[in-house]
């Protein structure tokens, strides 16, 4: 009988940690943070964005810009608050003028849901 219970537990616990992946397809669009310095300004948006964690995610992109983290054209896993977020990443620059377009793949919120970009 022990056992019966021990395994019925076991079998739960399994069924219910696996992962779901849940479709969204309205995303936020929009400028997020523009950033000046003495050499260049850099303007960070994001696309299919959360609009739970938009501003996050966009200051945690600008840290990883300065720290020279952000290869144009690469997916890139953004680490925040609430979500961790997976994207592609566009640089385009002119002058001194540094555009970042955060286009959202999935994201990965911390209480095990995760959120995939749906078209």
């Amino acid at each position: 009988m022990k056992y019966l219970l021990f395994l019925v537990l076991i079998s739960t616990q399994l069924a219910y940690s696996q992962e779901t992946i849940l479709t969204y397809r309205h995303g936020q669009n929009g400028m997020e943070l523009i950033a000046k310095s003495k050499s260049e300004t850099v303007i960070i948006s994001t696309f299919n964005a959360k609009m739970d964690i938009r501003q996050d995610i966009a200051n945690k992109l600008y840290e990883l810009f300065k720290e020279k983290k952000v290869v144009h054209n690469a997916l890139l896993t953004v680490i925040g608050n609430k979500a961790n977020v997976l994207g592609k990443c566009l640089i385009k620059k002119k002058g001194n003028l540094t555009s970042l377009e955060f286009y959202y793949d999935k994201v990965f919120w911390h209480n095990g849901v995760v959120e995939k970009y749906g078209k």
